[in-house]
């Protein structure tokens, strides 16, 4: 939980630090207000933390039913792990898709 929470925090931090390069000057104007870069990061902010918080607990439900599911019927307990992991995989894979837009909203 702290190592989640800790890389969580870093996250953050590298995501609100993009707030003074994206608000620099060429010439004599700006390329975007301040507090429209602002929105834009609370808005890739709120979208990775939604997407993280998303893949947490669909990982977790799948964890819990899969050992459920073993301490039920131990004998199959291999397919079970099997369907685990690759549901897991895909979990994680539509996260990453997430976390991916959230970013991209910082630079398009």
């Amino acid at each position: 939980m702290f190592r989640f929470a800790g890389a969580l925090l870093v996250l953050s931090g590298l995501l609100l630090s993009a707030v003074p390069a994206l608000a620099a000057t060429v010439g004599s104007g700006a390329l975007l207000a301040q507090e429209e870069v602002l929105s834009l990061v609370s808005i890739a902010a709120i979208g990775a933390g939604l997407a993280v918080i998303g893949v947490g607990m669909g990982i977790g439900r799948i964890g819990g039913s899969a050992v459920e599911g073993m301490a039920r019927q131990p004998e199959v307990a291999s397919q079970i792990q099997t369907a685990m992991i690759i549901a897991a995989a895909l979990i994680e894979g539509a996260g990453f898709f997430g976390l991916i837009v959230c970013l991209l909203v910082l630079f398009f």
